[in-house]
Order: structure tokens, then C-alpha cells, then sequence
């Protein structure tokens, strides 16, 4: 009798022991597979886009793969066995036999997606509409980052440009232009509001200041985009030049472009670019502190490096992002941001400035 109630106390300990195990599955898995993937996609975005800016610099395609989805399935199987043989005075004794045995399986599915055709010229090739950048500026984003980083041109006054084809200084007047704007911001006279849902009408405006140094800020910034200082309200559009002077026209950057300007500062190995095999760059000391804002600093090494923000491995060398570079990193943080948006893809709007003429 003690051996029959042995055998049912281990026979239940055994069945809770497997049963438990399948009924905690599921929600014990939220929470480790919901951080796991979502801290490999962002690392494999990262590296991606690392990967392609310096492949634009060695005049490689560049190709962006994105994670269409993932399912992930748990299976769980369990199989038990259990017998008894028990009887008094047998010369082997009273005996006991309990088996069980279980299956655990875990199968993701991942699909991807190469970014191409449509998809690949909506997010890539089409220029940043202007009110998505005056949309970051609003959000709280430094002006002149935002418009160093994205703008070619604004009424005829030209950005800089690191690339081959297109190598030219900036204007002294657009980094005026770029200079008073961000005063203006910083001074919290910078706002903007939406007149009309449906058409995406947009009122951006500075509030009146009785400073006397910002009202000087806003009749230099009307002059040096040739505006007309009677007129209060202004229409932003896309393009490099304004047909009237009530206009201020800015021709945004793709992201293609702001990749491939970012790619011509990457430090490549002095061989590679001896032999021909990637484009001599711009790689040069910022003398100032809002040109390094508006760069990624990418160096190489045969060698892994130690202490990298971001790192990949490409033609035998190894490209990386310092880890102390905080500048660099937050621009880089900032392009998958930036892409983020492009991907998404928005309609044209025809914002309206409006500034104060007195």
C-alpha cells in the first residue's frame, strides 16, 4: 500500500511538472522575444545604412532590405509513460516504472523585402517636402541642423556640397540665412499653425518681439532672401528659386542625397583611394562646431575596433562610428529617423510663412 501511494505522488508530480511548463508557454516569451527582435532589427538597420554609405562612396549600389514581418511559432509536445508491477513476497521486490519524454521547437518565420521600384523612389529619390522640415523645426529640432543637413538651396542662396560632381562652398549668405533663423527659433518666435486640413495648408509665423535685436534678425533674414518687407505672409514651395519676392523656395535633398554627402566623409584607407577604387572625398577638420554637427565621422581599420557605436565589415576593412563621437552619432540616429519619414511618404503641401514687416 505505501508503494501504491508513492507511485500515484510521483506519477502527479510528474504530469504537473510537463503540464505546468506548456501552460506558461506563451506569455513567458512576450516579453523576451518582443525585446530580442526589436534590438536586432534596430542593430540590423543600423548596420545597413552604415554599410551603404560607405558603399556610395566606393561607387556600389546601395541596397536596403527591409523586415517585412515575423511570426514566430512555439511547439510544445509531451508524451508520459507510467507502469507498475506490485506484489508481496516476489523475490525481485515491488517495482516501478515512469517514463515521459518532451518536444520543444521554436519556429520564426522572417520575411524580407528589397526596397525597389516605387517604394524605392518615393523613399530614396523624392526630395524632403519643405514643411516637413519646418514640421521638425517646430518639433523642437535646431533650424540650422535641419536645413544644413537637408537643404541644397533657398532662394538662389546654395548650400555646400561634398560630393564629385557638385563640389562647392556654401554661400555666405544661406549660412546667414541659416544663423538668423536659428536665432529666431532660440528666441521662441518661431510657431506655426494649420489653416486648412483638407488642402494641408500650413501657416508658419514669428510672434511679434519688441526686442529690438529680433526685429533686426527679421528684416535681415526678409533681406537676405529677397523678400519684400511690406508683405506678411510668405509661401514656402519647393525649388531653388522664387518667382516673386513673395516666396521662399527651398530645394530639399533626398535621402540619397543626404546619404551621398554623408559619404564623402568617410575615412577610407589611402590605398583604396591611391588605386582608385573609392572617390578622394572630403575628409577634413571641421573648423567650426556646426559644420561637425552636420557630419558623420566614419573611420576604418584592418582591425576590429574595441569601442565602436557602430561597426561593419566591408572590402577587408572594418568602418565604424566611435563610440565617443556624440556628434557623429546623434546625425546617424538622426538619418534612420529622417528615413523613417521619407518611407512613410507624405503629399506635397504649399506652407504659407508669414513674417512680421516692422
Amino acid at each position: 500500500m505505501r508503494v501504491s501511494l508513492t507511485c500515484r505522488l510521483l506519477f502527479s508530480l510528474l504530469l504537473l511538472f510537463i503540464f505546468s511548463g506548456c501552460a506558461t508557454i506563451g506569455p513567458a516569451t512576450v516579453e523576451r522575444d518582443r525585446f530580442d527582435y526589436s534590438t536586432s532589427i534596430a542593430e540590423s538597420w543600423k548596420q545597413m545604412m552604415l554599410l551603404n554609405i560607405v558603399k556610395l562612396r566606393y561607387g556600389d549600389t546601395p541596397i536596403f532590405l527591409e523586415v517585412g514581418s515575423i511570426v514566430n511559432q512555439y511547439t510544445f509536445e509531451t508524451q508520459l509513460e507510467a507502469s507498475a508491477d506490485l506484489s508481496s513476497g516476489d523475490f525481485f521486490g515491488n517495482g516501478m516504472t515512469l517514463g515521459g519524454k518532451g518536444k520543444f521547437a521554436d519556429r520564426p518565420t522572417i520575411t524580407y523585402t528589397p526596397m525597389m521600384g516605387k517604394k524605392f523612389a518615393k523613399s530614396l529619390l523624392t526630395p524632403i517636402p519643405p514643411h516637413v522640415l519646418f514640421s521638425l523645426i517646430q518639433s523642437g529640432w535646431n533650424a540650422e541642423f535641419i536645413l544644413r543637413v537637408c537643404l541644397s538651396a533657398v532662394n538662389d542662396l546654395y548650400n555646400s556640397s561634398g560630393r564629385q560632381m557638385m563640389n562647392r562652398s556654401a554661400d555666405k549668405e544661406f549660412l546667414e540665412v541659416l544663423d538668423t533663423l536659428a536665432y529666431i527659433q532660440q528666441s521662441g518666435g518661431l510657431g506655426s499653425r494649420l489653416m486648412d486640413k483638407e488642402n494641408g495648408k500650413v501657416i508658419v509665423f514669428f510672434r511679434r518681439n519688441s526686442e529690438k535685436e529680433f526685429e533686426q534678425q527679421v528684416l535681415l533674414f526678409l533681406e537676405l532672401l529677397g523678400l519684400n518687407p511690406d508683405s506678411d505672409e510668405f509661401s514656402l514651395i519647393y525649388g531653388s528659386s522664387a518667382a516673386n519676392d513673395k516666396e521662399i523656395a527651398m530645394l530639399t535633398r533626398s535621402m540619397l542625397e543626404i546619404i551621398a554627402e554623408i559619404s564623402q566623409y568617410v575615412r577610407v584607407p589611402e590605398n583604396h583611394i591611391k588605386e582608385n577604387r573609392a572617390s578622394s572625398g572630403n575628409y577634413t577638420s571641421s573648423t567650426t562646431i556646426d559644420e561637425k554637427r552636420s557630419r558623420v565621422f566614419i573611420k576604418s581599420s584592418e582591425e576590429k575596433p574595441g569601442d565602436a557605436f557602430l561597426a561593419i565589415e566591408y572590402r577587408d576593412h572594418w568602418f565604424y562610428i566611435e563610440d565617443t563621437d556624440y556628434r557623429s552619432k546623434r546625425l546617424f540616429s538622426f538619418l534612420l529617423f529622417l528615413f523613417s519619414l521619407a518611407e512613410r511618404g507624405s503629399q506635397a503641401l504649399s506652407p504659407v510663412l508669414t513674417l512680421p514687416a516692422g
